[in-house]
């Protein structure tokens, strides 16, 4: 039985149009809360020999420092991290030192990244992204230069161009209602998913539009419509089981492998669905609507 992808393509661009609106308004309404590797600040890591103080304990105790927003989040045991705006040394043994009056603790790290660091950063971080779209859609370009008919080459890089952006789009406006809701931080694992979900989401979409290269240059032109819907039923198995292998993975990963890596999973997670139904229900049929607006335009 062959399905026909193709048939409900307006159905499919309305729900993801749907989820990029609702992206673009989170982020402008809640904005993103970016980690201390990316605005500046204090980051300490403490483990309490007891039970742990409830938050509001360690926010008490430490008021007098006028710290800012301190952002408190247990770990696993009984640890906790806290993040707060940066402070020189003697503050810091102060700060260790009222913790201890709270519970018998022993610091595990403490880290101090200057603001100017940290916008550094941000902007190189920007930069990689920007640069990796630039040269995923580039290589596809040139990659299927030899199928110039009935669609351009160029289309092929603007189509992934257009999935990439659904799939990086959606899981920051997750975050950015993660990050208004529970304190959620944008931080240096989280770009590195954002960047993981680039690579596997354009490798999918590769691989079917690679099949549709094929099925022209074997078959010649034929239907265009009927040609990718066939190369979506070609590949379809084989993007699902590529999928799933690897969602069971992240989902043992988040909730298996502690705070440090569960927003990372996290991210992976919703990214790597979102690519896997850009590459089957979005770029493929852009291609095809693309296709039939072009005929349109020359009769």
């Amino acid at each position: 039985m062959t399905i026909n992808f193709t048939k409900y393509s307006t159905f499919y661009y309305v729900i993801s149009g749907l989820l990029i609106v609702a992206a673009i308004v989170s982020l402008f309404m809640f904005g993103l809360k970016f980690g201390i590797e990316f605005i500046g600040g204090s980051s300490m890591q403490v483990e309490f020999q007891k039970d742990r103080p409830s938050n509001e304990a360690i926010q008490k105790a430490l008021k007098s420092f006028n710290l800012g927003d301190i952002t408190i989040q247990p770990t696993q045991g009984t640890g906790t991290v806290l993040q707060f705006k940066g402070v020189d040394e003697a503050t810091h043994q102060k700060i260790l030192a009222e913790l201890k009056k709270l519970n018998s603790a022993t610091e595990k790290s403490f880290q101090y990244i200057g603001p100017s660091i940290g916008q550094e950063l941000r902007n190189k971080t920007e930069l990689a992204i920007v640069l990796a779209l630039l040269a995923i859609t580039l290589y596809i370009a040139f990659a299927f230069r030899k199928v110039s008919k009935p669609v351009n080459s160029w289309k092929y890089g603007i189509t992934s161009l257009i999935a990439l952006f659904h799939d990086v789009l959606i899981p920051i406006g997750v975050f950015s209602i993660l990050g208004r809701l529970y304190n959620v931080e944008i931080t240096i694992p989280i770009v590195a998913a954002l960047l993981t979900i680039l690579g596997f989401s354009v490798h999918d979409t590769i691989v079917i539009f690679d099949r549709i290269r094929e099925n022209i240059l074997r078959k010649g032109m034929g239907q265009f419509e009927e040609t990718v819907n066939w190369s979506l039923n070609q590949t379809l198995g084989r993007s699902i089981s590529t999928v799933l292998t690897v969602e069971l993975v992240l989902i043992s990963l988040y909730f298996l492998g502690g705070e440090t890596l569960k927003y990372f999973a996290l991210t992976l997670i919703i990214g790597i669905t979102s690519g896997a139904y850009s590459s089957i229900f979005i770029a493929s049929p852009l291609l095809v609507s693309w296709y039939k607006w072009s005929l349109k335009r020359v009769n």
